[in-house]
């Protein structure tokens, strides 16, 4: 029998399959969709079984696969039509698709596969008279006093053996047991409570689970309680003896709603993202083969789960970025979730409070069924007050507005808590020479460097370029290097040392470490802190009883970012910040600080009205042919030569001129955002157009005529 085995191999820009002998040893457990090992030229490499047959040709000498990856792990049939699909519609390698679906420890080289984790327990051999023994070994009293241990607990156990113990063993009275047990994933435990669905939930739940329809938008205000509909859909599924997946954006929220989760559903759960160890994913992998788990909650590659017999997909806050790979291959988790659920029969349900436009545009002609939650669960208030900050820096009030430093200490007088966004990590985001003017970049890439106070050091977000703090200019030689602008850092320095109290941090920075959102939401929680100070991670999801105040430092950070989504991702990330008050008993204000008081988005944020906003901007996206009118395909030319990058922009542009007719609109070349990022200059290509077919033809022939040295990056639906 022969296998043909799609290799990972360097050259691979094509998609090509190799076959291989599987010898008596192999066939008895080889399945399609294994991961193996096979020679390739010099060496051994990985590669996935495609197809098992028995077209030999003698004139070919064949080699055989080596081993076997892992027996437990193999992509199903549904997972390998996925990955095909990825393949063509993503325009990408068919390998890449398949290595993104399964857990690091099963990828790249298999010798940093992750061991199975073994526990030993100790027992009396039944078969020996234990009373008889100890009679006759009266003077070794180590010896009887473990056996006589034993005797009472039945089983031990034990990772320090005593020369005593040894004997026993040795001897055959006592029985060392080896079990596989499971690496345990760590939750914070909740209060059990009883779920009793308001009548706009029920009439949710109601809509979902009664309709025909397949693709639903579960349109709900901050607070409103669309995790208890997730929660009573996937009882309802489960009944039904089907799976659920639940995804969320960042891995900040898996904690809190994981306990919500594992409180409901117990052992039934598991869990799924890149903050577990590759031990732990292993083992969350293996429990979702086994069968062991109704439900699967997690970030954006839980999507890949080998769940069986799916009946409902959630994702929650649909409208965040993050759901989209920025590696190759360059997926988004929704349109994954869709493909899964018609493969499945499965109902799909995208939630937010404030989804992206083209979802709500959706809804709106019916692609999606659109159901609503217009009330929250509770009737406590939420005010909001927009500060100019034109104003303000004339009173020399640059960071702290004076209406905020006021309610900041109104709220600390009265015991609550505050939380206060500011967009950007670090201590200060821009270094300069007070005396010659010099900024300090970062060699490798076209942007300047962050000043961290923890490290003293200035480092490069984008490449890790990190070099230690010094105030001398390295251009003039004058010791005037300023550290200029405001991170999260600065601020908490700042907040703690202005009102006297406890400040917690939470970012990239702090919670790098394992479990560290766990115990900084645990933290500040429990009361251990008084003001929160973090980045977009704090505005989705998390609930705080005692938090009464949200102030947004510099909310035109977002707003003017070279994006045609900007305005979009301002007010969701405000109306998300927003929602974090006013979720319990307590009234709730929010303080929004900006230069552009008169801006629209303010306007929708504070009359919470999502409506207004998204009439306002889909007229401006229509005008412009940005989508949902038009689909966006994004080019970016790569090379570590500017000349080449350039020339090679320039004929691709040639090639889309020529091959696409006029109703796609092209744009670029133009030189990149971040125009020189890790030594490579780039430039981007934008192709705008209201059918993929032949964007994705014409691209794929781009793709294959590109030389060597000139890497393009593919960015479908962007």
């Amino acid at each position: 029998m022969l296998a043909s085995v799609l290799v990972e191999y360097p050259v691979s820009s094509i998609n090509k399959y190799f076959d291989y002998i599987i010898a008596d040893d192999v066939l008895k457990d080889l399945k399609v969709g294994h991961k193996v090992i096979v020679p390739f030229a010099t060496k051994e490499v990985e590669g996935f079984v495609i197809k098992i047959h028995n077209n030999i040709d003698k004139n070919i000498s064949y080699k055989k696969i080596v081993k076997i990856v892992e027996k437990d792990f193999y992509l199903n049939e549904e997972l390998l039509n996925l990955g095909k699909n990825m393949s063509d519609t993503l325009i990408c390698n068919l390998i890449s698709c398949y290595q993104v679906m399964l857990p690091k420890a099963l990828k790249a080289s298999f010798k940093t596969n992750i061991n199975r984790k073994y526990e030993t327990t100790l027992s009396l051999n039944k078969n020996v008279n234990i009373d008889e023994y100890i009679i006759n070994n009266k003077r070794n009293k180590k010896e009887i006093e473990i056996l006589n241990l034993l005797k009472e607990r039945e089983y031990l156990k034990s990772k320090l053996y005593s020369q005593s113990l040894r004997n026993l063993i040795t001897k055959k009275i006592v029985i060392e047991n080896k079990y596989e047990i499971n690496r345990e994933v760590l939750y914070e435990e909740e209060k059990s409570k009883n779920i009793i669905l308001t009548s706009d939930q029920k009439n949710a739940y109601n809509e979902i689970i009664n309709s025909r329809d397949m693709k639903f938008l579960l349109h709900g205000v901050t607070g409103s309680g669309k995790t208890e509909v997730y929660i009573e859909l996937i009882k309802s599924i489960i009944k039904s003896k089907k799976t659920s997946i639940v995804l969320v954006p960042e891995i900040s929220l898996t904690p809190q709603i994981v306990s919500r989760f594992k409180n409901v559903f117990g052992a039934k759960v598991a869990v799924f993202h890149s903050a577990l160890s590759e031990g732990e994913k292993y083992d969350e992998y293996r429990r979702i083969l086994k069968g062991e788990v109704s439900l699967v909650v997690g970030a954006r590659s839980a999507i890949f789960v080998p769940l069986n017999n799916i009946g409902l997909i959630v994702i929650d806050e649909c409208q965040s970025s993050t759901y989209k790979q920025e590696n190759n291959p360059k997926y988004n988790a929704i349109d994954i979730a869709f493909k899964r659920g018609e493969y499945n029969n499965a109902k799909v349900v995208l939630g937010s409070a404030t989804p992206s436009l083209e979802q709500f545009a959706r809804a709106k002609k019916n692609v999606f069924h659109l159901v609503s939650l217009k009330s929250r669960i509770n009737f406590s208030n939420t005010t909001y007050e927009i500060v100019n900050m034109e104003k303000e820096v004339k009173k020399r009030n640059y960071i702290i507005s004076e209406k905020l430093d006021f309610e900041i200490k109104s709220a600390l007088m009265r015991k609550e808590q505050v939380i206060l966004l500011l967009n950007r990590r670090g201590f200060s985001t821009f270094l300069s020479c007070t005396n010659c003017g010099y900024v300090y970049t970062c060699p490798n890439c076209d942007i300047s460097l962050i000043y961290h106070k923890s490290s003293n050091s200035y480092s490069c977000h984008y490449c890790g370029y990190r070099t230690t703090k010094t105030n001398i200019c390295p251009k003039c030689n004058e010791e005037s290097i300023k550290d200029l602008g405001l991170g999260t850092e600065k601020l908490e320095s700042l907040v703690e040392k202005k009102y006297n109290t406890k400040v917690l941090r939470m970012d990239a920075d702090t919670t790098s470490t394992k479990n560290a959102h766990q115990k900084l939401i645990k933290e500040f929680s429990s009361g251990n802190y008084n003001i929160l100070v973090g980045t977009q991670m704090i505005s989705k999801g998390l609930n705080f009883e005692n938090v009464s105040l949200v102030g947004i430092i510099n909310s035109d950070a977002s707003l003017s970012i070279p994006d045609f989504r900007s305005s979009e991702r301002t007010y969701e990330l405000l109306s998300q910040t927003s929602g974090r008050v006013g979720r319990f008993d307590l009234n709730g204000k929010v303080i929004i600080q900006t230069y552009n008081h008169d801006n629209y988005v303010y306007k929708a944020v504070i009359q919470n009205d999502f409506e207004q906003f998204y009439n306002y901007e889909m007229d401006i996206r229509k005008r412009l042919n940005y989508p949902p009118y038009y689909y966006i395909c994004l080019l970016t030319i790569i090379s570590s030569s500017y000349e080449k990058a350039r020339d090679e922009a320039n004929k691709v542009r040639k090639y889309l001129d020529k091959n696409l007719n006029k109703d796609h609109i092209i744009l670029g070349p133009s030189i990149a955002s971040i125009f020189k990022l890790k030594n490579k200059y780039r430039f981007n290509i934008m192709i705008k157009y209201k059918k993929s077919d032949e964007v994705i033809k014409v691209v794929k022939e781009i793709n294959s005529i590109i030389l060597k040295d000139v890497i393009i990056d593919i960015n479908i639906n962007i």
